[in-house]
């Protein structure tokens, strides 16, 4: 084995390893080789994944919200230009998540809120039983991060049901920016009763006695909000899973096959794996509305 000085050498193995005999020495030289590219601390380091990596960066912070395509859908939409100008400054950064890839997760500190500006993102909660309880599902435009505002910390974890891109909004200097903006207050207080009556229509969901009913409206209600993002209505492709639409409901998954397939014998829409083609909308509201409660209806 060679002295301490000998390790710090950077070894050339075509031209070292015949001073050496035996494929068990040549194996050592290699080993020792290693940490002439870096000290050891960075060498660990150079294993782990860049925190930042997939940071996309901002040339000009004051023109990323005037720019933007999904603008008219997300939380700024109704500033005027110079109040805009100023909400733009305040991003810090666009991130993009590869699919399955986690925003945040339950118990992290609460920091900022998250712009979905491509792609979709889950929120889920894990229960003792460890199956996942899917508690959120967001698009373009819609804003994820809302758990923490009360505690300080996240109550559920959040990741990418495909690859997307999300503007991380400091929820901090949100809130002093909404102290001088009042056209911002009260584009807060939309988004936020948004979000409560979104919870109040899953609550809704969940009183719907049929499955394939309580389906349908799910199937209704994500029409609605592909046509905000100026997507078809008619034609959905599923970002969630089977089993994670059934999580979403509270049905399990072969209930939501079982409907699926009853839903398309009865020539109300076409099933191809993901993609959903909703053949008669008029009769699927009808369907929903002879079921739903009349608070809702």
């Amino acid at each position: 084995m060679p002295d301490g000085t000998n390790r710090m050498r950077t070894f050339d193995l075509a031209q070292d390893a015949p001073s050496w005999t035996g494929d068990h020495h040549q194996w050592r030289v290699r080993i020792h080789a290693e940490p002439i590219v870096n000290t050891p601390t960075d060498a660990l380091r150079s294993r782990q994944p860049s925190a930042t990596g997939n940071v996309i960066p901002l040339r000009q912070r004051e023109s990323v919200c005037p720019e933007c395509p999904v603008l008219a859908l997300c939380l700024p939409a109704n500033l005027a230009a110079e109040e805009l100008g100023a909400f733009s400054r305040q991003i810090d950064s666009r991130r993009g998540l590869r699919e399955g890839e986690a925003l945040f997760r339950a118990g992290d500190p609460f920091q900022a809120l998250y712009a979905v500006n491509e792609g979709s993102v889950k929120t889920s909660i894990l229960p003792e039983d460890g199956r996942e309880q899917v508690a959120g599902y967001y698009m373009q435009g819609e804003i994820v991060g809302l758990d923490g505002i009360a505690s300080g910390r996240h109550t559920c974890n959040s990741a990418a049901l495909e690859d997307s891109v999300v503007c991380a909004l400091p929820f901090a200097s949100l809130e002093q920016l909404a102290r001088t903006m009042p056209m911002l207050q009260q584009c807060i207080y939309r988004m936020l009763t948004r979000e409560v009556a979104r919870n109040h229509d899953i609550m809704l969901q969940f009183g719907i006695r049929d499955a394939q009913v309580r389906l349908v409206a799910f199937l209704l209600d994500l029409a609605k909000r592909c046509r905000r993002c100026g997507l078809s209505a008619s034609e959905l492709t599923l970002r969630l899973s089977r089993a994670e639409m059934g999580s979403y409901l509270g049905l399990n998954l072969a209930t939501v096959s079982r409907a699926l397939s009853r839903l398309q014998d009865a020539g109300l829409m076409q099933v191809q794996g993901r993609h959903i083609k909703l053949l008669d909308p008029p009769s699927l509201k009808s369907l929903v509305a002879g079921e739903t409660p009349r608070t809702h209806a």
